[in-house]
């Protein structure tokens, strides 16, 4: 039986990234969280449309109270709570700070799977789908394990299986093992009697 994929939970720190590109996550099993600063007052009319499409994925959180880390610390919370519920879950906090990386850091060496970026379309998942060219794939594939810490697939199937849930529509098998294939040839993976190993940064 076919293992349920993890669920995507994207947290955005509305006050330092104000997304134009929303409606890249309909078509991906993401949850949504929009969080809004006490002293912001009104969102974008995009913005607004895009979080209706979404539904009851989305959500925004007013936070309270202000303060330099205000927003961040309700993103924290929220994150750890959410990791508690769904511990297989892969989350992204949409922000510019560079301050949630000692947290992210920290949560990484607990084994949940939380990155940081600065925009949407760095999330894997949508870089997969809208990479055009096997360069781009690679590229993309690199960084979604390299966010996997030691939760790497240790077999040559398993990881075929975790590239092909990266992408909006299922591969082939051929391109598949062309993909992993080219991770041995580029030297970031080795291959041995089906066993993975890796070798990310060279």
């Amino acid at each position: 039986m076919e293992s349920q994929l993890p669920t995507n939970y994207v947290l955005i720190d509305f006050e330092n990234v104000q997304p134009k590109n929303l409606e890249i996550l309909a078509n991906h099993p993401f949850k949504v969280f929009v969080f809004v600063g006490s002293n912001q007052i009104k969102v974008p009319f995009d913005l607004a449309i895009a979080m209706q499409e979404l539904g009851d994925s989305a959500k925004y959180i007013k936070i309270s109270g202000n303060g330099p880390n205000a927003l961040d610390f309700h993103i924290s919370f929220y994150i750890g709570e959410l990791a508690t519920l769904d511990p297989k879950g892969y989350f992204h906090i949409i922000s510019k700070d560079t301050g949630f990386d000692p947290l992210i850091t920290h949560l990484k060496a607990r084994k949940i799977r939380v990155q940081r970026e600065k925009d949407l379309a760095e999330i894997p998942v949508l870089r997969m789908s809208n990479a055009t060219n096997d360069d781009e794939k690679i590229t993309a594939i690199i960084t979604n394990l390299s966010g996997r810490g030691q939760s790497r697939p240790r077999k040559v199937k398993t990881l075929a299986n975790t590239i092909n849930s990266l992408f909006t529509e299922k591969l082939e098998e051929q391109e598949l093992l062309s993909l992993v294939k080219q991770l041995q040839e580029r030297k970031y993976i080795v291959v041995n009697q089906g066993n993975v190993s890796y070798k990310l940064t060279h």
